[in-house]
This record gives C-alpha cells, structure tokens and sequence, in this order.
C-alpha cells in the first residue's frame, strides 16, 4: 500500500527491512526516506536500486560490495552518509552512480577509491574527510562536478595546486587559514569555491588572488569568519557584485 504513496516517503523509523518489503517499496516512485535503517541485504539492495527517486540510507555503517554494486545502478540522490570505509571496488561501483552520492561518514580515502570516485558524475559528499594528501587530492582534481570537503581543516599547498584543477562547485567551509601558496592556487580554481570559516584574508600577494577570484563569483559570498583583511584583499572584495 505505501508504495502507491506519489511523493516524499518518511520511513526513517524503520530499523531493518525485509526483502519483500523492499521489493515492494521499489515501485514507489519520489523521495524514499530509511534514515535510520542499520542494515540492509544484497537482495533488498538491488530491489531499492529500481527505485524512482532518492534513498536516504544514512544508518548504515557498512555494506557489502554486492549491496554497493546494485545501488549504484540506481538514478537519483543517494545518501550513504553512514559508511565509514569504502572497498576500492566498492568506489569503483559507486563511480558509476548518477546522481548526488553522499559519502560523508568515510574519514579517510585511499588513492585507488579517490581515482575512482573521480569519474563519479554528479555532486560528491566527502565532508568526513580532515585532511587530503596530495595524492589524494589529485585525484579527486580530475572530477567535474560540484565536491563537498567542508571538512578539512588542513590543506597543503601541494594539494591546493591539485584541487585548484577541479571544475565545479568546491566547498572547502571548514578551513580557517591558507597559506599564501595554498590561496593563490585555489585562486585558479574553476568554479565557486566556498570558504565560510576562513579568519583572514592579507594583502600577501596570493590572498590578493584569492580575493579577486572570490570576488568574481555570483551570488551570496559568505566570509562570516574573517578576523582580519587586508586593504589590498578588501579592495579586490569590493568588486564582488
């Protein structure tokens, strides 16, 4: 019966589904709420997989790569925001998901998960992540399409310079500082870059290019952290429209 429901469906009470039920629920077309589920079967993945709209699984603390496998094959957002390590074949499944995929419970990522997630298409949630090597960061460099990384409160300069290759919208809102390295290549970033939590911003010649870039973005600029700003760094702010 609830899968003729046309519309947002809240199960987010339910602690574990049968695959009967989640057969059943595969027919139901609109947003498909199971927040809270905790575990879920191979079977019961791969009849959610069928289903039209976006899934919010966000309990689940692990997944087995043939439960992983059938997901990815489903159209729409997917939020696996719950998993807390990701096999490289598992990200070599999840690259071929379309859609946005929400993968903010992994705290680290390997090189090979990092390259495959790269040819993901859609919004990538990574905001779990505290820090990114170089490596890692050129990997993720080589996707286009919109990055949450709002977790990282670190970046080096070297994986600044990769990231600055990204195209699309790159969030970086946990980041209070930049080195001038570090400012002046995200400065060649294509796209939007959001920095909400940076305390300030001098008039060191990369923070001037950073500045300048964040002043040629569209639309709100939220720099509600800043501390301190350089003459030079607000002269270039000023012209953001």
């Amino acid at each position: 019966v609830l899968s003729k429901h046309e519309g947002y469906l809240y199960l987010s009470g339910l602690k574990s589904l049968s695959d009967a039920a989640a057969e059943a629920l595969s027919k139901h077309k609109g947003g498909l709420n199971l927040s809270d589920l905790e575990s879920l079967s191979d079977s019961a993945a791969e009849a959610l997989s069928k289903h039209e709209g976006d899934i919010v699984l966000s309990s689940l603390k692990s997944l087995s790569d043939a439960a992983v496998e059938s997901l990815s094959k489903h159209k729409g957002e997917l939020d696996l925001g719950g998993l807390t390590s990701l096999s490289d074949s598992a990200a070599e499944a999840l690259s071929k998901h379309k859609g946005k995929l929400d993968l903010r419970g992994l705290t680290s990522l390997s090189g090979a998960a990092a390259e495959a997630l790269s040819k993901h298409k859609g919004k990538l949630g990574l905001s779990g992540l505290t820090r990114l090597s170089a490596a890692t960061a050129e990997a993720l460099s080589k996707r286009n399409g919109d990055m949450n990384l709002s977790g990282l409160t670190t970046l080096s300069d070297a994986a600044a310079e990769a990231l600055s290759k990204h195209k699309g919208h790159l969030n970086l809102g946990d980041l209070k500082s930049l080195s001038d390295a570090a400012a002046r290549a995200l400065g060649k970033h294509e796209g939007d870059i959001a920095l909400s939590s940076l305390k300030s911003l001098s008039d060191s010649p990369g923070h001037i290019a950073l500045a300048k870039k964040l002043a040629s973005q569209k639309g709100y600029l939220n720099l509600r952290k800043l501390k301190s700003l350089g003459d030079s760094a607000a002269e270039a702010l000023s012209k953001h429209k």
